[in-house]
């Protein structure tokens, strides 16, 4: 049997304010707007309806205005995108035609191939062809982000694999690119994703006559990715405007980047016997997010801090001790003293039952902020003040959903934020972001190529807490002047 799989392709689209998205901020300078001319209105309006609702034209392959099939079709595309449902070209209406936008149809039962699935919880993906526009390995940091989007909402777990038979192969192409579905050059279609199956099924193809950036210029690989990964795993669009599977290229993004539907659908696809506990448990019945519901067991009451390959998920001084925390465990060295306190962190945090992946201590304020995935919490003495908050909080755009290690720099007043192969400078007296950022780690940090897992500020040195080792980096100097075994620090 021979399975037609259509790809599913997302497009910027730039749509009157109020009603739909706005456009970042690389839209050109001229807004397009639909022709005045009623021959052009219908024949946009033609193509359009043909290619997104079914629309029959007659023999000559024409269509009227005024045929019930042309006005029931256009109805339906109005309903789709919330718009007045008068069935008539009106300028809303043609506005929207006359933007770019996905490929796949609107109404479900011309989807083929969609609401498929994958007959497995392991999926593979492999990247082959690259923008180039980003450093491979941040291409690597941002598809591998998208995919942890789909990964952290279900059961779903994805290995890279450098095999071209991976079930999804993400390649970066331009024009004809040998799958039927040419793409157009710049401001066109900027993506497509095939559904679940064989042969070309999961393949994710991003068109590299588009800019694609980690920030909010151009357009931003990580969300556009995660929307096509979406459609790879078999979700269809969303009418939802808070989806992530709404058809239209969205910037900024919300703190939580799926919405419950979108978390819901997944599980309905891979986890049906769960697909409402996932749905409840990870957001709650009401709208208060808990990020701290989901996350690995404890696996054990007592870690060996000394063995020689352990690492940290983050490091920082709170007051006169430094604090080193490890999935959901924690060691506490005072610093005039040689003992060691460890456990659980919920032992001397209770309301925290996740792990912490960056953390850093502002001495003025006697604060130290706690961050798990999107959400920080604020510490003062031994106490946790007040409710989680997001990381939008400190200025970040919406699609930094999580960061690997933060410090903060007395000297400067600024708090720096590691992500990947990026960083930011946050200024604590501001409170704002420092403009020009993200910048590379690699070109502000000589010697520092390797994500860093932790990092804190002693002594006017930073240190970074690579894998099993820290670097003992002087900041004026910009230079590496020391490198030791991180269970050193913990007196072994």
């Amino acid at each position: 049997m021979h399975v037609m799989l259509l790809p599913c392709i997302c497009v910027l689209v730039s749509l009157l304010p109020g009603r739909c998205f706005t456009a970042p901020t690389v839209t050109p300078t001229g807004k397009s707007s639909p022709s005045t001319e009623p021959q052009l209105d219908l024949r946009l309006a033609t193509d359009y309806l043909q290619r997104f609702y079914d629309l029959q034209t007659e023999p000559s392959g024409r269509a009227k205005r005024s045929s019930l099939s042309f006005t029931s079709k256009v109805k339906d595309m109005q309903i789709f995108f919330g718009l007045n449902v008068t069935g008539s070209l009106d300028s809303t209406t043609l506005e929207v035609m006359s933007s770019p936008r996905c490929g796949v149809p609107d109404v479900e039962e011309y989807i083929h191939g969609q609401g498929a699935r994958w007959d497995k919880n392991v999926i593979t993906y492999s990247i082959g062809r690259y923008t180039r526009d980003l450093p491979r390995g941040t291409v690597d940091s941002l598809l591998e982000s998208a995919f942890g989007v789909w990964a952290r909402a279900s059961r779903l777990t994805f290995v890279r694999t450098n095999s071209r038979s991976a079930d999804i192969v993400v390649e970066f192409v331009t024009s004809d690119h040998g799958d039927l579905y040419p793409f157009d050059g710049p401001r066109g279609t900027l993506a497509h994703a095939f559904g679940p199956g064989l042969g070309v099924g999961g393949d994710t193809h991003f068109d590299d006559d588009e800019r694609w950036t980690a920030g909010d210029t151009g357009f931003n690989l990580f969300l556009v990715a995660a929307h096509e990964f979406g459609h790879a795993l078999g979700l269809k669009h969303s009418r939802n405007p808070e989806s992530l599977m709404y058809p239209n290229y969205k910037y900024p993004r919300p703190a939580n980047l799926l919405s419950r539907e979108d978390v819901a659908n997944v599980n309905a696809l891979y986890n049906p016997a769960q697909a409402r506990h996932s749905y409840l448990s990870r957001y709650g019945s009401g709208s208060q997010h808990k990020p701290w519901a989901s996350g690995p067991f404890f696996p054990r009451p007592m870690h060996n801090k000394c063995d020689p390959d352990v690492t940290f998920d983050a490091v920082s001084t709170l007051g006169d001790a430094t604090f080193f925390f490890k999935n959901r465990y924690l060691w506490i060295k005072h610093n005039a003293q040689d003992d060691i306190k460890e456990g659980p962190i919920s032992n001397f945090m209770p309301k925290i039952e996740s792990s912490i992946d960056a953390a850093f201590w502002v001495p003025r304020r006697s604060t130290a902020y706690l961050i798990h995935e999107s959400m920080f919490w604020t510490v003062r003495g031994s106490l946790i003040k007040g409710k989680p908050r997001s990381l939008g909080h400190f200025g970040f755009p919406a699609w930094v959903q999580d960061v690997d290690a933060a410090v903060h720099v007395v000297k400067t007043g600024r708090t720096l934020f590691f992500m990947h192969d990026i960083y930011w400078s946050y200024n604590e007296n501001r409170r704002v972001m420092d403009f020009g950022y993200p910048k590379y780690i690699s070109e502000d940090f000589p010697g520092i190529n390797s994500t860093i897992n932790a990092a804190v500020h002693k002594e006017g040195f930073i240190y970074f807490f690579i894998g099993p080792r820290v670097y003992k980096y002087d900041h004026t100097q910009k230079q590496v002047v020391g490198i030791e075994k991180a269970n050193s620090w913990l007196g072994c």
